[in-house]
């Protein structure tokens, strides 16, 4: 014979379910997409939103260098890049915060090279190194790229290359993005 679960009980379960995350039908709430709405909209996921816009970008004496678009995608869990060079190259990038590594990481590919980049927001400023070296014409280099966001709106986009392991960084890219 089966006895029902006395109230008390059924209402622990419920509750232990959505803390542990658990299936919550009983709710009628999909509990997946409930704790990636939550987990994406914490602190952590809005550092970078300052990089969020349509941008024109200009080296430091005014020359349009190309335009990039940043959207928020996958319910606001990433942030996807749309570069358009003024002299035709292209690229895309994917950005997002890990919670279990507690830092942020770039995925980016365009015009034949990929850059795998990780890091955090600190001293003001998105700062992602690459996770490992990458060939050039150079030789082999490190990438560093830093986002800082500027009092005026705009964005300086620096991009630094190293050839011996990241002991001395040389300037490869600077650009500010003005929104258009």
């Amino acid at each position: 014979m089966h006895r029902p679960i006395p109230r008390f009980f059924a209402r622990i379960v419920v509750s232990l379910a959505a803390v542990l995350g658990g299936p919550s039908a009983a709710m009628g709430q999909d509990s997946t997409e409930a704790r990636t709405a939550a987990r994406c909209t914490a602190a952590e996921w809005g550092q970078f939103d300052f990089w969020l816009g349509d941008w024109e970008v200009r080296n430091g004496d005014g020359k349009l260098l190309g335009s990039n678009e940043i959207t928020r995608v996958a319910r606001g869990c990433g942030l996807l890049e749309n570069w358009r060079g003024r002299e035709g190259g292209r690229g895309m990038s994917l950005n997002t915060y890990d919670d279990n590594g507690h830092k942020w990481t770039q995925r980016w590919v365009g015009d034949g090279a990929t850059l795998w980049l990780e890091g955090r927001f600190e001293g003001g400023a998105m700062v992602l190194t690459g996770t490992g070296t990458r060939n050039t014409p150079r030789g082999p280099v490190m990438d560093r790229i830093t986002w800082t966001p500027l009092l005026d709106g705009r964005v300086l986009q620096q991009w630094d290359i190293s050839s011996d392991g990241g002991k001395i960084w040389q300037a490869a890219f600077k650009g500010y993005y003005q929104r258009r």
